[in-house]
């Protein structure tokens, strides 16, 4: 497989940091697969806790933000990895803020889903 542009340029950053990035990634990584696994239970163990329509439209919701946080994790372990080996700083996202503040909306939902259940 041919390596990206970026491994290319500048030089390898010590290895401990490379590892740390990677640890990193797995960890959004974990995150995508928990927000997928939360869209799954919602939807197989919980179907009457909300009309039908809502009950999918949280459950695709959170299935995106599940695939999207999996893309971007790649994407931002490069763009780490590059910044390393360019000797820059570490680039600053927006995604972390995006994350938190759905992730929170999605809990208020359930929870209000919750109490007016029972």
């Amino acid at each position: 497989m041919r390596q990206p542009r970026w491994r290319q340029r500048g030089t390898a950053p010590d290895y401990r940091f490379s590892l740390a990035n990677e640890r990193t990634f797995l960890a959004w990584l974990r995150t995508s697969l928990a927000l997928l696994a939360g869209a799954v239970a919602v939807d197989q163990l919980a179907p009457g806790i909300a009309p039908v329509f809502l009950r999918i439209t949280l459950c695709v919701v959170l299935a995106l933000i599940s695939a999207g946080l999996a893309g971007m994790a790649y994407r931002r372990w490069a763009q780490a990895e590059d910044a390393m080996r360019q000797g820059r700083e570490l680039p600053f996202s927006w995604i972390l803020l995006v994350m938190s503040v759905v992730v929170v909306l999605a809990a208020l939902v359930l929870a209000v889903l919750i109490v007016v259940r029972h």
